[in-house]
């Protein structure tokens, strides 16, 4: 299959759209994708999307904008605009702006060395520093519901991006904290091996002693797997794969699914095997998302489909408080629960998943549990990540708010504050 990508202004191209949906379906996810990024690909359209019934098909709902990702106000706003280009920039921008559009502190995460910062780069938690290359900025096609919409947009301000990985190396030498490199984006998979390998080799080169995992971040083998069988570099990709193994290092590949729908193409699965085959381990991780997984059957056999492609089932994320959260977002309580009861249908190979995680600004925040502490119904959480390493595995409490959905809506129980506060 050759790639082929469609945006707002081409995908009623494609035969499928145009034959299924309606002129007002259309003009619909034109106004939306105004304000949030939309790409699709003919993969997704063709393999994925059942078209018989694409009103309620998640592949559908994941890739393509929907009316309802928009307040009705701000939606007619929009629409109202589109006829000048001056006013339309104007109330996109306005709409942009109070969709939360950098959550989880991440301004605040820059590292610095010698004065300088690392723009595109991340340094959380101790362990772990999140590297964005410049040229791996975007995906093969767009989540809907993504937290990091606005590097797809145009909001400069907001990009993480990088080309610095001279400068990337000598802070992880500086600093003997560090065990792994997490390659992100975007999509670093997007780039060519040939780009990609001018980021991987210098860092294999420097043969940093503390450094022992790399992590490749990427929805490729959910939205084009073809990347690793047919590709032009496919063979050359699988083999620097090979090569990071070779170096003594760790390769963590790290897979997006949404769906189970998404394994069980006969592409996806040659690719799975393709790379596993060069010595990765591949491990999975979604958030949770209304009209699109929040079903405990849907979890329970995408983390079976997963094992049995050997791979393993990492996080259950929470979406993130930030562009269309009205749409995608899961109570929390709503999210544990759809957790405990997919966990409980699957053996403990696939128990390996954390979660429902929040990744807030103090680090990432599991919903444990819900429980009765004398007369108060409390949410019992733990800190699975932070930023400050104290506070990782020790559990604490929030007063039990069934319509809560991110940790700034709760309010601590048992205590004044929250340990993080």
């Amino acid at each position: 299959m050759e790639y082929r990508s469609y945006n707002v202004k081409s995908f009623v191209k494609h035969p499928l759209v145009a034959t299924h949906l309606s002129p007002e379906e259309i003009e619909d996810i034109r106004v939306v994708a105004q304000v949030f990024p939309f790409k699709v690909n003919n993969y997704v359209i063709e393999e994925l999307i059942d078209w018989e019934h694409y009103h309620d098909d998640p592949i559908f709902r994941l890739t393509f904008p929907h009316k309802q990702m928009l307040e009705a106000e701000d939606f007619q706003r929009v629409k109202e605009a589109m006829a000048n280009p001056q006013e339309l920039a104007q109330v996109v921008e306005s709409i942009r702006l109070k969709l939360n559009p950098h959550p989880a502190g991440q301004l605040h995460n820059v590292p610095e060395i010698g004065g300088r910062k690392l723009e595109g780069s991340q340094h959380k938690y101790k362990e772990t520093i999140l590297f964005f290359p410049k040229q791996g900025q975007t995906c093969h096609a767009y989540c809907s519901f993504c937290f990091r919409w606005p590097q797809f947009v145009g909001m400069d301000e907001l990009k993480f991006a990088s080309k610095e990985v001279e400068l990337l190396i000598e802070y992880i030498q500086a600093h003997p904290e560090i065990t792994d490199v997490l390659f992100t984006g975007g999509d670093p998979l997007i780039m060519s091996t040939r780009l990609l390998r001018a980021y991987i080799e210098p860092l294999l080169a420097a043969r940093i002693p503390h450094l022992r995992n790399i992590r490749i971040g990427t929805k490729t083998l959910g939205f084009w797997p073809y990347r690793f069988t047919r590709d032009k570099d496919a063979d050359d990709l699988l083999r620097l794969f090979e090569e990071i193994r070779k170096a003594g290092y760790h390769l963590a590949f790290m897979a997006h699914f949404n769906h189970y729908r998404e394994l069980l193409t006969p592409a996806v699965r040659e690719a799975v095997e393709r790379i596993r085959s060069t010595g990765a381990i591949i491990r999975t991780q979604s958030p949770i998302l209304r009209h699109i997984n929040d079903s405990a059957e849907v979890w329970a056999r995408m983390w079976k489909e997963q094992v049995a492609l050997d791979m393993i089932p990492y996080y259950m994320f929470v979406a993130r408080d930030t562009g269309a959260q009205h749409y995608f977002g899961v109570p929390l309580a709503r999210a544990w629960e759809i957790y405990r009861d997919a966990i409980s249908q699957v053996s403990g190979l696939a128990r390996t998943v954390r979660g429902p995680s929040m990744s807030a600004t103090p680090g990432k925040i599991a919903v444990v549990g819900v429980s009765q502490v004398g007369d108060q119904q409390v949410f019992v959480l733990n800190m699975l990540q932070a930023k400050n390493p104290d506070l990782v595995d020790r559990p604490f409490f929030a007063k039990y708010n069934p319509e809560a959905l991110w940790i700034d809506e709760l309010e601590p129980a048992l205590s004044e504050k929250f340990i993080f506060e």
